[in-house]
C-alpha cells in the first residue's frame, strides 16, 4: 500500500496540532493561529542507530580553559549575561517591534569587531545596503571584521559558518529562517523548531556564540513554540515604552548567570547608550514638594535602583465604578494595598479614582515597594507631600504590618549616595543593618505608624 502524506494544522502560538482547521486553537484559545503543514510519510525520524556513540568522560577531567567568556565592551550587556558571552552559547533575544533589538545586536557585534573579533550578522529582514546605512549611523561606525549578509536559507547560513570561523553570529530574525526540506512556510512552528535545533547544534559543535533575534506575540511572549526557549541557553527580553527613551534588557533564563540582572540603555540618534547610574537618570526631574511623589529602592539582580512612584487620588465622576489606572506596578498588588489602607487607616478610597505610575517606564514586580505605594496614595489623598529627603522600603502584610525585604543594606547605601538623609525601614530588619554615613534610619512596625511618621497624626 502506498503511503500518503498527512495534512495537519499546527498552532503558531502553542505548537498544538489538529487534523482539521479551526478558527480558534483548542489548547491555548488564540484565534487564527492554525497553519497548514504537510507531514511527509516515510521520512527518517532519527530512530535509526547512530554510526558511532560518544564515550562518557568524568566531569572533573574536562579542561575548561582559563576563560569561558568574551567581554563585548558593553558593560550593561555583559552584566545581564553574567559577565560576558560564553563560548558556544545560544542566546535568544525578544522584544516588541521597533524597540531596538537589531540596533542592540549590531552595536554588540561592532564592539566585538572593534576588539579584533570576526563577527557575522545575518539579516532575513533587511538588505546589506540597509544594514550598512544602519551601521554608519551608529556611534563608533562600522569595522571591516564585521561581516553582513542577507540570507534566510538555513543550509546556506550553516555553510557560511563551516567555511569561516566566526567569534560571534547574529541571526535576525529566527522567524524568517527556513529549511528547504521542511514542508512548511517560514515562521511556522515546524520551521522555527528545526532552525533552533540546527543553530543549537552549530553553536555547541563549533564553540561559536549565536544570538537569535525573535519577534514577540501580542501578549508579549516570543513567537514560536515554547520548546525553543527550553533549547537555548539564555533568554533575554528587550523592554521599554516607545514613548520613553529608556530601554531595559532583562534575563528571564540564563544557564551561565543570574536571571535577576538588568541592563539599562538610552535610545539616542546614534544608537543605544549605556546608563551606568540609572538612579540618577530616573530621579533627574523629580519635584520634592509635590504631593503623591515617593522614592523607593528596588533591586534588579545585584543592583539597587532608586525610582519615583507617583500616586493620584481624585473624586470619581462615577462613584459606582471608579477608575483604577496603574502603570509600572502590579494592579492586583495595588488593589491589595488599597484594601489594607481602607481597613487599617480608615481611608475611604473605594469611591475614588486612583492613578499610579512609575517614572521612566520602569516596571516594579517586587513587594518592597508596598510602603512607597501606600505613602504615595496617602500623600495625594491628604494633599501633603512626603519629605523630599526620605525614601521608603518595606512590604505590607494583610494585617498592616511592615515586613522585612532583602538587601536592605544595599538599598540604603544607594539612597545615601543619591543624597537622601532619611530612610523608613521595617523594624524587623533594623538589627541586621549597620550605620550608613549621612543616613538616619527610622524603623516602623505597622502601616499606621509609618503614616504617622511621615504625615503626623
Amino acid at each position: 500500500m502506498k503511503n500518503k502524506d498527512k495534512t495537519i494544522y499546527r498552532c503558531k502560538t502553542c505548537g498544538s496540532q489538529t487534523f482539521q482547521w479551526m478558527g480558534r486553537c483548542p489548547d491555548c484559545g488564540d484565534w487564527d493561529t492554525l497553519v497548514k503543514e504537510i507531514q511527509v510519510s516515510g521520512k527518517n525520524t532519527g530512530s535509526s542507530e547512530p554510526s558511532h556513540a560518544p564515550e562518557p568522560v568524568p566531569i572533573d577531567s574536562i579542561h575548561t580553559g582559563p576563560s569561558l567568556r568574551i567581554c563585548t565592551g558593553m558593560a550593561e550587556f555583559d552584566r545581564v549575561l553574567g559577565g560576558g558571552v560564553v563560548d558556544g552559547s545560544l542566546v535568544l533575544i525578544g522584544g516588541d517591534p521597533g524597540i531596538g533589538k537589531s540596533t542592540l545586536m549590531l552595536q554588540v557585534l561592532s564592539a566585538l569587531a572593534r576588539s579584533g573579533k570576526t563577527c557575522l550578522y545575518v539579516s532575513g529582514e533587511e538588505s546589506i545596503r540597509q544594514l550598512s546605512m544602519r551601521g554608519q549611523r551608529l556611534e563608533g561606525g562600522a569595522f571591516p571584521s564585521l561581516l553582513v549578509v542577507s540570507e534566510t536559507n538555513l543550509d546556506a547560513i550553516a555553510a557560511m559558518m563551516a567555511k569561516t570561523a566566526y567569534d560571534a553570529v547574529v541571526i535576525d530574525s529566527i522567524q524568517t529562517i527556513f529549511q528547504s526540506d521542511v514542508n512548511s512556510t517560514p515562521g511556522s512552528v515546524t520551521q522555527i523548531r528545526e532552525a533552533a535545533m540546527r543553530f543549537m547544534h552549530l553553536a555547541k559543535s563549533s564553540g561559536t556564540p549565536i544570538f537569535l533575534v525573535g519577534h514577540v506575540t501580542k501578549v508579549g511572549a516570543i513567537a514560536g513554540p515554547r520548546i525553543m526557549e527550553h533549547m537555548v541557553d539564555t533568554v533575554l527580553y528587550f523592554e521599554g515604552d516607545k514613548s520613553y527613551v529608556f530601554r531595559i534588557l532583562r534575563a528571564v533564563k540564563n544557564r551561565f548567570g543570574s536571571t535577576n540582572e538588568i541592563g539599562v540603555f538610552e535610545m539616542r540618534e546614534k544608537g543605544l547608550v549605556e546608563v551606568p547610574n540609572p538612579s540618577a537618570v530616573f530621579l533627574a526631574e523629580r519635584t520634592t514638594v509635590a504631593p503623591g511623589s515617593v522614592v523607593t529602592a528596588c533591586m534588579e539582580g545585584t543592583r539597587p535602583i532608586l525610582v519615583e512612584i507617583q500616586g493620584l487620588v481624585s473624586s470619581s465622576s462615577s462613584p459606582g465604578s471608579p477608575r483604577r489606572t496603574v502603570l509600572g506596578l502590579d494592579i492586583q498588588r495595588v488593589a491589595l494595598i488599597v484594601a489594607v489602607m481602607e481597613k487599617r487607616l480608615g481611608m475611604h478610597l473605594s469611591g475614588q479614582d486612583l492613578f499610579m505610575n512609575v517614572i521612566g517606564g520602569v516596571r516594579i514586580v517586587e513587594p518592597s515597594a508596598d510602603l512607597a505605594i501606600a505613602a504615595a496614595l496617602t500623600s495625594s489623598f491628604r494633599d501633603r507631600p512626603v519629605p523630599g529627603n526620605t525614601t521608603l522600603i518595606g512590604e505590607i502584610g494583610l494585617t498592616g504590618e511592615i515586613r522585612a525585604v532583602s538587601h536592605a543594606q544595599a538599598r540604603i547605601k544607594e539612597a545615601a549616595k543619591m543624597g537622601f538623609t532619611t530612610c523608613l525601614v521595617p523594624a524587623s530588619a533594623l538589627k541586621q543593618l549597620s550605620k550608613v554615613r549621612g543616613m538616619t534610619i527610622e524603623s516602623v512596625r505597622f502601616l499606621k505608624e509609618a503614616m504617622e511618621v511621615l504625615f503626623g497624626s
